[in-house]
Order: structure tokens, then C-alpha cells, then sequence
């Protein structure tokens, strides 16, 4: 079983309200046929995070236009999507109730949420009533980095470096965060899947765990009663079309084989079989490589 955890489509009504994004963004039936052709079972369509929300009006505005037209695409194409929901986040009192209306009512086995927003990372308190729900529903949460106003944007604005640089490290700020208001330790049952191998955590593992040893001697960090990279190696990270093999490596270090996911940031990244050559690749077993191909995704929303 082949299974995409990253791809994107997005409605029209969005991109025409975004910067950046184009008409190949809501091609479905496009992504169908490179799904046929690469041999895809079925693919997780996650939100890549826009700026539409500031010409709408409001993010809540956004997440009902976009919850509603992946609806859709679930009905008429029940076995080869699976969608994750966007919250109102600038809404805390309805992001519950718009996470049990998408998973009870419009077929989302999943929500999507950025590294951040407008600054607020995932510890703040008002994720906490999501990460209950999700922990006790088995819902996966799917977080991609954040592309409005990242970390570093306030001194670094540049077509390349925002990318490339501050989108990871929002990644990478978020899962620290995560760590250290010990919501990893506290929400244990919640299966929270970062993009892009988890911005920097696979190659900052060593000095998580030496830095936090140095400055617990010293009483210097609070006692998260483990090695930071006990709590990171239980997270999933999904490739997002990477094939450097340095990160498989690095990722398979810390995580293990069942805790990565492929993914090919469809449409972002189009070369598909070059990402997925690079899982078949791997000096790992064939049962390793069929986990990360989509095992461990269908294993975490129940597809078998």
C-alpha cells in the first residue's frame, strides 16, 4: 500500500485571495492521474498554510471554505482521499466544535495545523481541548510550517532564504515548544505528524540531549523526566518529496522505520518517483520500506 501523508489542493475561492498560490494548486483531477501513474493508493490532503485568510476576513472564514470543498472531494473520491481539517484558530471556542463537524460529519480522519500563528505556538493552551479530543478519537494531527510571518521573518524577508530557512526553523521552534511545555509527555496517545522531517529536531538530537544534561546539573532547565529525544523519537515525520538521503538517515536515528512517513508536498515538489526511489533506496528492510511508504499512515488512521 502506497500512501501520500503530503499533499495539498486547495479551492479556488482560496488561491484567488493568496499571493503565491496558482490554478495547479486545485487541479484534482491532475493529482489523480500522477497518483494512477506513480501508483499511489491514496493521499492525506493537508493544508499548506496561505495568506488567504487576511483578504477573507478571518481564518475561521477560511477553514469552513476549505473544510467544505475537501467535503467534497472526500464524497466523490472516498478511497483515494483522506482529509485533514483546518481549525479557526482565531476562534478557540469553535475549534472543537469544527473538529467533531469535520471527523463526525464531512469524513476528515485527520487535522491540519500550522507550526504557528502569528507567533502563537502549538503549547498554547487553547490546543489543549484539541489534543483531549484527538488523543481520545486516535485523529492525527498533521503540522506544516508556517509561511506567514515564520521565525526570523522580522529581520530576514527574502524570496529564498524564508523558505528554505525560517519556514523549517517554525517547524522546528514548534516541536520544541511542544517539548518543553511537556505536552508531548502529557498528550502521549496524540500521533502529532511533522512535515519536512520535522524542520531541524533529526540533526539538533545530540545537542538536545547534551544541552539539557549540562543544564539540569545545574538546575539551569526544569526536569522533563526524560531525554528530549526520548519524547521526539515517539513523533511521526513525514520526507515532504525530500531524497536526501542524510535526512532518511538522521530521521531513522532518532525515529525508527514505523515513525516516518513518505510524502511528496504535492504540488509543490512534482518529481513524485524520484521520492519515492528514495524510500526503495534505503539499506533498510523491505518491511521498513513498506512501512514508510504507507503502512505506518494506515496503521495511524485506521485504514487497515
Amino acid at each position: 500500500m502506497l500512501i501520500d501523508a503530503h499533499s495539498h489542493w486547495l479551492p479556488d475561492e482560496i488561491i484567488s485571495n493568496s499571493h503565491f498560490f496558482h490554478k495547479g494548486w486545485a487541479d484534482i483531477e491532475g493529482q489523480l492521474k500522477i497518483m494512477d501513474k506513480a501508483g499511489i493508493d491514496s493521499s492525506v490532503l493537508t493544508y499548506p498554510t496561505t495568506d488567504a485568510h487576511l483578504k477573507l476576513g478571518s481564518i475561521s472564514q477560511l477553514a469552513h471554505i476549505y473544510n467544505d470543498n475537501i467535503a467534497k472531494i472526500l464524497k466523490s473520491y472516498p478511497e483515494k482521499f483522506i482529509g485533514a481539517a483546518v481549525l479557526p484558530v482565531d476562534n478557540s471556542t469553535d475549534m472543537l466544535e469544527e473538529l467533531k463537524r469535520a471527523t463526525g460529519q464531512l469524513g476528515f480522519k485527520a487535522v491540519s495545523l500550522a507550526s504557528s500563528y502569528n507567533g502563537i505556538y502549538l503549547d498554547d493552551k487553547m490546543f489543549l481541548p484539541i489534543y483531549k479530543e484527538a488523543g481520545e478519537k486516535g485523529i492525527p494531527i498533521f503540522i506544516h510550517s508556517q509561511i506567514v510571518n515564520p521565525i526570523g521573518f522580522e529581520r530576514v524577508k527574502d524570496p529564498l532564504l524564508t523558505p528554505v530557512i525560517e519556514y523549517v526553523f517554525d517547524t522546528t521552534i514548534s516541536a520544541g515548544k511542544l517539548l518543553m511545555s511537556d505536552i508531548f509527555r502529557q498528550y502521549p496517545k496524540v500521533k502529532f505528524i511533522f512535515a519536512h522531517f520535522g524542520g531541524a529536531i533529526c540533526y539538533l538530537k545530540q545537542r538536545f540531549d547534551a544541552t539539557y544534561q549540562m543544564l539540569r546539573k545545574m538546575n539551569f532547565v526544569k526536569d522533563l523526566q526524560a531525554l528530549p529525544s526520548d519524547y521526539f523519537k515517539n513523533i511521526y515525520v513525514d520526507t515532504s518529496g525530500d531524497t536526501t538521503q542524510a535526512n532518511f538517515l538522521l530521521a531513522l536515528e532518532l525515529m525508527g522505520p514505523k515513525h516516518i512517513l513518505w510524502g511528496s508536498d504535492w504540488p509543490a515538489k512534482q518529481d513524485v518517483a524520484s521520492g519515492i526511489k528514495a524510500v526503495q533506496d534505503l539499506d533498510i528492510s523491505q518491511e521498513d520500506k513498506e512501512n514508510i511508504l504507507g503502512s505506518n499512515l494506515a496503521k495511524l488512521i485506521a485504514l487497515k
